[in-house]
């Protein structure tokens, strides 16, 4: 029994868009350090519940935390809750008409207060580190796609987040580019990074996850470690999913 506080929870979380119910009474704790991945077929509500976790999607009813707090509709509190979670999406979402070095100083300076001396400094170490600090005068539009990504997680990590949401964060990307950025996301883990994932892939799922969370029409039907997971999925929909996968 985990007694800590988790640094993500959610508690009975529903969601609808309009008479479609996309989140059906959703629990899950993420504690810190753990690396939790969400698999499921398209449309299973993987990428919503990402959203809802920094309210990016509102939830109509139920209840998310970080840290223990309860996350308000709106205002500040919720600003500063929103600024613990950081989040990479399918899109980069990189400001297009700014340097990769401004994309990464913009928050740390304005929300943080981060001194911009420091902040640059702490955003060339974090281009550095995800292997694209020679493109840091650049604009986003002369990045590759790999490089634009691990430019965006390099963005959430400039924050200094308690954790990180990934929604599938290379289904945009060439074959060639996915593994650059799962080798980031993979370097993260190991150093202890909290990391909630959504994502299609499944080899990465299984050495990188503490724990795998299978949904499906809403709901979470499993969850277990990877191993048990991958080997003796539980529920016939686990199966299913993974027949299919393994047949591409």
């Amino acid at each position: 029994m985990n007694m800590e506080t988790p640094v993500i929870e959610l508690r009975h979380v529903d969601k609808h868009f309009g008479l479609l119910h996309v989140l059906k009474d959703i629990s899950l704790k993420v504690y810190r350090g753990e690396v939790v991945v969400i698999l499921g077929p398209s449309g299973s509500g993987k990428s919503t519940l990402c959203r809802t976790v920094n309210r990016l999607e509102t939830i109509d009813s139920g209840e998310i935390l970080i840290d223990g707090e309860p996350m308000p509709a709106e205002g500040r509190k919720l600003a500063s809750l929103r600024a613990k979670i950081g989040m990479v999406f399918q899109s980069f979402n990189l400001f297009a008409h700014m340097t990769i070095l401004d994309n990464l100083t913009l928050a740390p300076v304005d929300v943080l207060r981060i001194g911009k001396k420091e902040a640059r400094m702490e955003a060339m170490r974090l281009l550095e580190r995800v292997g694209v600090a020679d493109q840091a005068r650049k604009v986003p539009a002369q990045l590759s796609g790999g490089q634009q990504q691990r430019a965006a997680i390099a963005r959430a990590l400039a924050m200094r987040p308690e954790a990180i949401l990934f929604d599938e964060p290379t289904s945009a990307l060439d074959p060639e580019m996915i593994s650059e950025v799962l080798n980031v996301m993979t370097s993260l883990a190991s150093d202890g990074m909290t990391m909630l994932i959504v994502t299609h892939e499944m080899n990465f799922a299984r050495k990188v996850a503490d724990r795998v969370i299978f949904m499906d029409d809403g709901m979470i039907v499993e969850e277990s470690d990877p191993e048990a997971f991958f080997l003796h999925p539980q529920s016939e929909r686990a199966r299913d999913f993974l027949n299919a996968v393994h047949s591409h």
